[in-house]
């Protein structure tokens, strides 16, 4: 690699473009199989993805025990359909607010999330994108980001962390799930304009967040075509 190809290669982030991205997702289908890329419910990606999701937080019970006078609320942050609150979030928190800024998306959160409304397990729909979200100080008991992140920027990465550990309650726990790249560099994709980072990446961004890695496991069962896929389990330092 040339010192040419290396400094673009450490600057992956740099060409990620907000309304490239905002503009890709709105011409996506609004459905499961728009939202994973074509892998959707007649593949294993969802299922396995729930199974694997769930099973990380069950892990994690006796490290996110609720504080005092505090409820179990929980945040989707680029939420997409609805889905992983839908399929698996719905089941650990007492109630969910959605961050997401593609307007399909969030219409069809009304099919989605009918029930769980019903049911008064929906909070606030913020229509807009993780750069612009400030979270209420010490609300949430869980913040759950999946296959969102590759749209920011490594230092508007870090302002979003930070401001994600303003909004944990007392042993609130944030939890970024994304794909890894096999290599210790990170890959830009023109396509939907985001970055897919390597693990190292990630974990030097955490501490520059003020964020200490408590749990880390890699989720199973995906196709062997995919990138590896990570959940990072995150509490302020």
């Amino acid at each position: 690699m040339t010192e040419e190809q290396a400094q673009l290669q450490e600057r992956a982030d740099s060409h990620i473009n907000y309304t490239d991205a905002i503009n890709y997702w709105t011409e996506t289908p609004p459905t499961v199989d728009g939202v994973l890329g074509g892998y959707g419910e007649d593949t294993v990606v969802p299922t396995m993805d729930v199974l694997g999701s769930s099973f990380f937080l069950r892990k994690l019970k006796s490290r996110m025990i609720v504080a005092q006078d505090h409820q179990k609320i929980g945040v989707d942050i680029g939420a997409g359909i609805g889905r992983v609150t839908r399929d698996m979030l719905h089941k650990f928190c007492d109630q969910i607010d959605l961050v997401e800024p593609v307007e399909p998306f969030v219409k069809q959160m009304d099919v989605e999330l009918h029930d769980l409304k019903e049911q008064g397990k929906i909070g606030t729909i913020y229509p807009i994108g993780m750069q612009d979200w400030t979270p209420q100080e010490g609300k949430y008991w869980l913040i759950w980001c999946q296959w969102c992140v590759g749209h920011l920027p490594d230092q508007e990465f870090i302002k979003f962390l930070q401001r994600c550990k303003n909004g944990l309650q007392p042993n609130g726990t944030i939890i970024i799930k994304e794909n890894n790249t096999p290599t210790d560099t990170d890959d830009f994709d023109d396509t939907d304009s985001s970055v897919t980072r390597c693990d190292k990446k990630f974990r030097q961004l955490f501490i520059e967040a003020g964020l200490k890695l408590i749990a880390v496991d890699r989720q199973k069962g995906l196709p062997n075509e995919l990138y590896p896929v990570r959940m990072y389990a995150l509490k302020p330092e």
